[in-house]
């Protein structure tokens, strides 16, 4: 059996694993940290438990498919409850919205709002879900080795239907007019990592997921993907080796012949880099073999960063949902200062997650759990000054908003912020999702899965193909696998 190192135990990292394994490959994960799970791990303290990153479950049917590969069902791991309403938005203390769950009760909410808009939403996720599928079946689950994977007749064809050169923002504004209505289907592209005005509008297939595939929890919380995932691994065969750092890789006539793990070196035939690419290229790997050089990492569009909040309060909150945004603020401003002149933001927008207002096993009796998000823009200068100004922010906003005090019940608290992203992680300038999707880093034009210095060498994760949230990263770890298969079988049968 020819050996394997996967490096990182995220989704990316875990997906490439078991399909690896499941093709006869001997594969070992070696994680840097304590557990499995990457930016999706789990935060224990005090009677708390946190996801520390994703916390919305959508596209449930890339879950399924990645379970259905090893005969299992993600019901054998964990149950899933579809939230209603969606979730909240506060557009100001007086004008609250909360999303119904469904695309026949959105349409009736957004037509009170204003009129016309049921028809126009019918049409508009009409076109989403031709989207959704046609990206589904031809283009996320493609390697991006070539422009020839969007040279499929069914993408040709309907490649105006598809909305390419459009804006997200300009095609939502030809629907609608009501800016609340604008900006609660923009709001997905925020997963993505762009502003709507520079996020193609092929994405608004986001709002197929959203709207009618449904925001869901798995009971438990998010975690109990990672802990289903690792089972499926191990039940293939994988290894797990946490604690273990990746410190250096050694190449010989465009092979990879060894790593040096936790001061030891260590020889595999190929080997997977599910951790930060830019870190495991310009870090762990001798400059002659990079196929990058850092002035093209620098001139890449990441998506953000972020300032995160873990709190744990005594007390019970209404005002709050699973999960609630705040737009109270400039959201065009929030935008320029991550992406086009990055800064810590003047007047931020946020989200903030209760899953304890779901799952009364994620907190103490008469406790909630609270998540607070702020995106930031990645590579500025992070000190606990500067997170304890936004958390005085946000709270203050947060309590004038809803009426409820929360700062005098908090019991536990925690921040995370880029020097987190950096030191867990090797985050590339802190980033929290990886690349933006904009059209120029998209398919072929991200950077790739494959090292044409180094044969034996492959990249997973939210800096490739298909990109940033978690089902993109759980299809990048079954792509590269694939791939990796493919090339060495052909390989065999040449030699």
């Amino acid at each position: 059996m020819k050996k394997v190192c996967v490096i990182g135990a995220g989704f990316a990292g875990l997906a490439a694993a078991a399909f690896l394994a499941k093709e006869g490959y001997d594969v070992t994960v070696v994680e840097k940290n304590a557990t499995a799970g990457g930016r999706a791990r789990k935060l224990e303290s005090q009677g708390y438990t946190f996801d520390m990153g994703p916390s919305w479950y959508w596209m449930p049917d890339v879950f399924e498919k990645f379970f259905a590969h090893f005969g299992k069902k993600p019901s054998d791991y964990y149950s899933l409850l579809r939230l209603d309403p969606s979730y909240r938005i506060y557009f100001s203390k007086d004008d609250v919205w909360d999303i119904p769950a469904g695309d026949k009760p959105l349409a009736d909410f957004f037509e009170s709002v204003e009129k016309g808009s049921s028809a126009q939403l019918a049409h508009f996720l009409d076109e989403a879900k031709y989207k959704y599928e046609i990206s589904m079946q031809d283009l996320v689950y493609a390697p991006g080795l070539s422009l020839k994977e969007l040279m499929k007749w069914k993408i040709v064809k309907g490649i105006f239907k598809l909305q390419i050169f459009k804006s997200v923002s300009a095609y939502v504004k030809k629907h609608f007019r009501d800016p609340r209505i604008v900006q609660t289907l923009e709001f997905p592209v925020l997963f993505l990592g762009a502003s709507a005005e520079n996020t193609p509008a092929l994405y608004t297939l986001m709002n197929y997921a959203d709207i009618a595939l449904g925001t869901w929890y798995p009971r438990g919380g998010m975690y109990k993907i990672v802990e289903a995932m690792v089972h499926v691994a191990e039940q293939q065969g994988v290894s797990f080796e946490f604690d273990s750092t990746v410190e250096k890789i050694t190449v010989e006539n465009g092979k990879v012949t060894s790593l040096t793990i936790n001061g030891n070196e260590r020889k595999f035939d190929y080997v997977v880099a599910g951790a930060d690419y830019h870190h495991v290229e310009q870090q762990l790997l001798p400059k002659a073999f990079h196929r990058y050089d850092e002035a093209y990492w620098q001139s890449r569009k990441l998506a953000p960063s972020s300032l995160i909040f873990y709190l744990g309060i005594n007390k019970k909150v209404k005002s709050l949902l699973h999960h609630t945004l705040f737009f109270d603020q400039d959201f065009k401003l929030h935008a320029k200062e991550i992406y086009d002149t990055p800064q810590w933001p003047t007047q931020p927008l946020f989200y903030v997650s209760v899953p304890s207002k779901t799952d009364p096993h994620v907190a103490p009796e008469g406790h909630e759990n609270i998540f607070i998000l702020m995106p930031v823009a990645t590579g500025l200068h992070d000190d606990d000054a500067i997170r304890e100004k936004y958390f005085t922010l946000i709270l203050d906003r947060l309590e004038a908003l809803t009426g409820e005090s929360i700062s005098e019940h908090i019991v536990f608290k925690k921040s995370y912020a880029h020097n987190d992203f950096i030191a867990d992680y090797n985050s590339f300038k802190g980033n929290a999702y990886g690349l933006a999707n904009t059209l120029l880093q998209t398919a072929h034009l991200k950077p790739s899965m494959v090292n044409p210095h180094v044969e034996n060498l492959y990249y997973t994760g939210q800096l490739t193909v298909p990109g940033p949230g978690v089902p993109p990263s759980l299809i990048s770890g079954q792509i590269v696998a694939q791939e990796l298969a493919k090339r060495d079988k052909a390989s065999s049968t040449k030699n």
